[in-house]
């Protein structure tokens, strides 16, 4: 009786929302589930796109399954777990982000059957661990590598790999134009791990098939003053200056005050700015160099006076572009016109203005370092342009991973369901509850192959059972099956040139486990109640200071008047 009697402990703030145990768990795995069915479609050769319209009236037409998880505005803690994963997959490897949601989402879909039936978590954790270990082992077994071969045989592997990942993109239709321009613009970025070295300039207007590649730099052309015009727009072996300063006339900066005492003098002052920046110009036509950049302005003036010794100048130049140009040229950007020698000039083969649709370009081409490319993108819509770069970007990011990390695995579902049956057959031969987890972990990676006949439209149990089939023959060599998205049917993906990096795989089942693994050993949510009543406190407290200072200042009038 006197237990009942005892009052309650109060230990969190009044209002603060604490839900825990099994049904917190199986909500957690719930809401993960429907951000999983949000980009389940997407997936594969012949997935959906998604249009998103976001509260400011921008609309994105996407595919790419990082983009669209960072523009739904997802609030449930738990599900905003799976935006972190595939950032991560995004900016590490590039492609694969979708996968590693689905994979996530039917992880915690197969383990909360268990959860419900009473299975304490850290015991499926522990085999998850397990079974994604396992898994990345096999990955690596059976990755064949693409190094020592020659440049041509490589170049041609490097495109079978960005032909993947863009076969699944609102490009796809034409991947093999895409895939040489991607692998021609890694390569020729060399060594180079900045992706800033390959611009990307869009350009709405014309097809798909207008889009073309720069071995060197090329830019929308800038402002331009009067005498543009007169200016030569081709060069062949021109010099390159390249400044960070401002070639015009500039009032004073501060607020500078000069008091003459003689009329005479003011001449003598204008007379020392013109010479000043004709002292500039002069310095840089002194130089030789044909091609005057720069990030600041260079003004009418400067135009004119460049127009009239044959040198063409462009001012307000991007700064990533011009940093593209100083790699590509060997040139140095400079703060200073005094003392410019040739070591900091750039120079390129060609050198020429060229219009694009409605734009004007400045293309260099030829360039000795050759450290940077440019792909100029056109096509119809602008929504339509953005979603092209989006998908170069991945191909961009596969095609470095390749070269770097040179193994790839077969595509189109056949190193999943290969992973499937050696987890499947490795959980025969442990006792205890682990078995089943691990059968469970098996059966989930088998949402890929499912997943990519759904979104194609063909009967997934009929494809699947035949995978099962292939994939549990003794010798082996169906180990290289997937779906054929174009028959319906099964077919060797490393035969049909399906292929991905084994870094995206192994990436992606290793944030995958790590994502349900973190949602699984969370019991307890504790959401403190928005401050509405520490703000009516402060208001409170802060009228109250008011009222009481004027009580003082009241006080304070009347002991003076006395």
């Amino acid at each position: 009786m006197s237990t009942m009697m005892q009052p309650q402990i109060i230990l969190l703030k009044e209002g603060t929302d604490t839900s825990q145990g099994k049904a917190q768990l199986v909500s957690n795995i719930n809401a993960v589930m429907a951000v999983a069915d949000v980009v389940r479609t997407t997936l594969g050769p012949r997935g959906m796109d998604k249009l998103i319209h976001d509260d400011k009236g921008n609309t994105t037409i996407s595919n790419d399954g990082a983009t669209i998880m960072k523009l739904l505005d997802i609030v449930h803690p738990a599900a905003k777990i799976l935006v972190d994963i595939a950032k991560s997959q995004d900016s590490e490897v590039g492609d694969g982000t979708t996968t590693v949601v689905l994979l996530a989402g039917e992880f915690l879909k197969e383990a909360k059957p268990f959860i419900e039936d009473g299975v304490h978590p850290q015991n499926l954790i522990r085999s998850y661990r397990t079974a994604s270990y396992l898994a990345i082992e096999k990955i690596k077994e059976l990755a064949v590598s693409i190094e020592g071969k020659s440049l041509d045989e490589k170049r041609s592997l490097l495109a079978k790999c960005a032909a993947t990942t863009l076969s699944s993109k609102l490009i796809g239709g034409e991947k093999e134009f895409f895939a040489s321009m991607v692998v021609d613009s890694v390569l020729a970025i060399g060594n180079d791990d900045r992706l800033n070295m390959i611009g990307i300039k869009k350009v709405p207007g014309g097809t798909m098939r207008d889009s073309f590649l720069v071995n060197g730099v090329a830019f929308k052309k800038t402002f331009s003053y009067a005498g543009f015009e007169q200016q030569p727009k081709k060069f062949e072996n021109p010099k390159i200056l390249l400044l960070n300063i401002e070639l015009e006339l500039k009032s004073e900066k501060e607020n500078a005050e000069i008091r003459l005492s003689d009329p005479l003098q003011y001449q003598s002052i204008v007379d020392a700015e013109w010479n000043i920046i004709y002292d500039k110009l002069d310095k840089c036509v002194k130089s030789g160099a044909k091609i005057v950049l720069s990030r600041l302005a260079i003004g009418d003036l400067g135009t004119q006076y460049f127009a009239d010794r044959d040198i063409f100048c462009a001012g307000r130049v991007a700064e990533e572009d011009l940093q593209r140009v100083a790699a590509a040229t060997g040139g140095t950007v400079q703060t200073s016109v005094n003392n410019v020698i040739d070591e900091v000039l750039g120079s390129c083969e060609i050198f020429e203005e060229k219009q694009v649709g409605n734009e004007r370009f400045n293309i260099f081409s030829g360039c000795p370092s050759g450290q940077t490319a440019t792909i100029v993108l056109r096509g119809g819509a602008d929504q339509f342009i953005e979603e092209a770069e989006r998908s170069l970007h991945d191909a961009i990011m596969i095609v470095r991973r390749a070269m770097k990390n040179s193994t790839v695995v077969a595509g189109g579902g056949a190193i999943d369901m290969e992973i499937s049956r050696y987890l499947r057959q490795h959980a025969r031969t442990i006792a205890g509850k682990s078995q089943l987890f691990i059968n469970s972990y098996a059966k989930a990676l088998e949402v890929i192959p499912r997943q990519l006949c759904d979104n194609a439209g063909f009967d997934a149990t009929d494809v699947l059972n035949k995978l099962r089939q292939k994939h549990a023959l003794a010798s082996g060599e169906g180990a290289l099956y997937g779906v054929d998205i174009n028959t319906g049917g099964i077919a060797d993906s490393y035969a049909n040139f399906v292929w991905e990096p084994a870094v995206v795989k192994i990436n992606a089942i290793n944030a995958a486990t790590e994502a349900a693994c973190l949602i699984l050993s969370v019991d307890e949510t504790v959401k403190n109640p928005k401050s509405e009543s520490a703000q009516g406190e402060a208001a409170a407290g802060a009228m109250g200071r008011g009222r009481g200072g004027g009580a003082l200042r009241g006080r304070g009038r009347g002991m003076r008047r006395r």
